[in-house]
């Protein structure tokens, strides 16, 4: 069995191969994308906070189960801060349903380090979705914390 292909050198290489597993259920090339720290953690919509390898496998595998996931990040924003890279995406999912094609938009946060294995994802949180899609700029509104 070939070894996973790993994301080349740059926070949005390791990007493009993460939501690239996702599209084609690779969980193998999608574990591959995630840092080795114990502390790696990923929140899926409206789920539960995951911490560790096993159980965002485990997440994933499930998930899975029902074919790959259509998710492409659009609307990136970048915050590079020295060995770690913030990005605030809006994803695009299609699903199939019974009415037909439909489309959801998250909002996620993934989060990657410079690792000895180069850049890794050490975080992603998705928002539960929306038929509608976001706009780059929401409206001003009074910071409430």
């Amino acid at each position: 069995m070939p070894k996973p292909k790993l994301p080349p050198g740059t926070p949005d290489d390791a990007e493009a191969a993460f939501y690239d597993a996702l599209q084609h259920a690779d969980i193998d090339r999608l574990m591959a994308c995630w840092a080795d720290e114990d502390e790696i953690v990923c929140v899926h919509p409206g789920g539960p906070r995951l911490i560790g390898h096993e159980a965002i496998r485990a997440a994933f595998e499930a998930m899975f189960v029902n074919g790959a996931v259509s998710a492409v990040p659009e609307k990136v924003r970048r915050v590079d801060a020295g060995p770690c890279s913030v990005h605030s995406v809006v994803e695009r999912v299609s699903v199939l349903t019974d009415d037909g094609p439909r489309v959801a938009w998250v909002l996620a946060t993934n989060v990657y380090a410079k690792t000895a294995r180069g850049w890794r994802m050490v975080a992603h949180h998705a928002s539960p979705g929306s038929r509608v899609e976001p706009p780059d700029h929401a409206p001003h509104r009074p910071v409430l914390h």
